[in-house]
């Protein structure tokens, strides 16, 4: 199987918390019960040094059909600030290194927010790590005819109810190859319980996730008859201890989606 490469992480999530006590706890990450999932995939690239580079993501909703939602440094990073030339979205995915190319739809265009600028560093870009990704079609179908679709909700996000985070964790002691999660009550962020750059973003404590899900879905309301869900965030960055933040999606992101599913 290929080497696998992971992006750079956005910034640990334990330099941006502050104390805060301790609330209903995540269950440990455990393979998702409805895998493979329709609508959740695994984005891949060939990196220059041969390896594969990998994220999470999932399908949402949009007029072309066509729509992935992961996290922005899944795309950019102050090391590599262009995207990767050829990246694949492969919707499912169960163990399918060796045809991702066969299996998975190729991106044709990549959009993050104008706020999402790397040349700074990352600290005070984290509020904007989102993206959505414009998928080719394939056959004449588009990913959403043959897979379904998430829906999207933008902030506020009610604090009320459970969501589960879900993505393809790669760093021991997972391989990257099947679709695990995370579940708990949502917990969003506000003064006191985070430094600026974290503020809003969801947390899961006791969550073991690992580098891979990054841009992985935050989903609630999941239908295991549709294999879809209603997306509230996307994995955004772990302190490696048990914490993950999800970036929710602004009021601005309606016109970036629009742009990526016109």
């Amino acid at each position: 199987m290929p080497l696998v490469r992971l992006p750079a992480a956005a910034l640990a999530a334990a330099a941006l918390l502050v104390a805060v006590p301790a609330g209903p706890a995540a269950a440990q990450a455990a393979p998702w019960p409805d895998a493979p999932a329709a609508t959740v995939g695994k984005l891949v690239w060939e990196a220059e040094d041969g390896r594969l580079g990998q994220c999470s993501g999932a399908l949402v909703d949009a007029p072309n059909g066509s729509v992935v939602a992961t996290a922005a440094h899944c795309v950019r990073t102050p090391q590599e600030p262009q995207p990767p030339s050829e990246v694949w979205f492969v919707p499912g995915y169960h163990r399918d290194a060796a045809d991702y190319r066969d299996k998975g739809w190729r991106v044709a265009a990549f959009h993050t927010p104008d706020g999402w600028d790397v040349s700074g560093g990352m600290t005070d870009v984290l509020p904007h790590d989102y993206a959505f990704l414009t998928l080719e079609r394939r056959g004449g179908r588009s990913a959403q005819e043959t897979h379904g679709a998430n829906r999207v909700t933008f902030e506020p996000v009610p604090e009320e109810g459970r969501v589960a985070a879900l993505g393809y964790p790669a760093a021991a002691p997972y391989d990257g190859e099947t679709l695990h999660a995370c579940e708990g009550e949502i917990d969003v962020l506000t003064e006191g319980e985070a430094q600026t750059p974290n503020l809003g973003g969801l947390l899961l404590r006791d969550c073991n996730l690992t580098a891979g899900t990054s841009g992985g879905p935050w989903l609630r309301d999941w239908d295991p008859a549709a294999g879809s869900g209603t997306l509230i965030a996307v994995m955004s960055v772990g302190s490696g201890h048990g914490d993950v933040i999800g970036r929710p999606f602004p009021e601005a992101a309606r016109e970036l989606l629009a742009r990526a599913g016109g």
